[in-house]
């Protein structure tokens, strides 16, 4: 069985992550270009070249070659400009509210569709608090979202669960499997 690590760079982490695993022998890891990632994205391409080149694990890539390849996407990002989100950096509440890129990128564009962008860190507080109501379940697709949007549902409520969303009604149900530890009874 191969193993491929695929992560996003949010939090700052992802880069410490993959040069583990490929200490470990991870089969493969994601990367992106370098003027396409970090933020929500992956980690950069031509960092992790860097880091490897002259070890046991040189990947053997041309760094002046990805450098024009880096270039090329930065002229295509500022077309899409519009479509970015807020995050400028490495962003730690993320690694207390523990949301994955892809979900974080869904809550900002939920937000934005309520126009209620400005109230991001207050669901980003209330996902744990959630998550928890919700018997921890993991944050991976689907459940992440579901977590997600009833976060911002009890945020733009102004009252936890006055809204139960379907999809969180189901975890309450159990449609979702077993969750590693009891859900909020008071929910059921």
């Amino acid at each position: 069985v191969r193993l491929h690590l695929h992560c996003h760079a949010t939090t700052g982490m992802a880069e410490m992550a993959l040069l583990k695993a490929i200490e470990a022998g991870v089969d493969g890891v994601d990367t992106a270009i370098s003027s396409m990632s970090a933020t929500y994205g992956h980690p950069a391409t031509e960092a992790l070249v860097a880091t490897l080149a002259g070890t046991k694990y040189d990947t053997g890539l041309d760094i002046l070659k990805l450098e024009s390849i880096a270039a090329y996407f930065r002229e295509v990002r500022k077309k899409y400009h519009a479509f970015e989100g807020q995050l400028k950096g490495y962003d730690s509440r993320i690694l207390v509210a523990q949301v994955p890129g892809g979900m974080l990128t869904n809550l900002e564009s939920q937000l934005k569709q309520q126009n209620a962008a400005d109230k991001l860190d207050l669901v980003l507080a209330e996902i744990p608090r959630v998550r928890e109501d919700l018997g921890f379940i993991p944050l991976v697709t689907p459940t992440s979202q579901i977590v997600g949007t009833q976060a911002v549902l009890n945020v733009l409520t102004g009252e936890r669960y006055k809204t139960i969303a379907k999809e969180t009604a189901g975890i309450l149900k159990g449609e979702y499997g077993h969750t590693p530890v009891l859900v909020n009874a008071a929910l059921q």
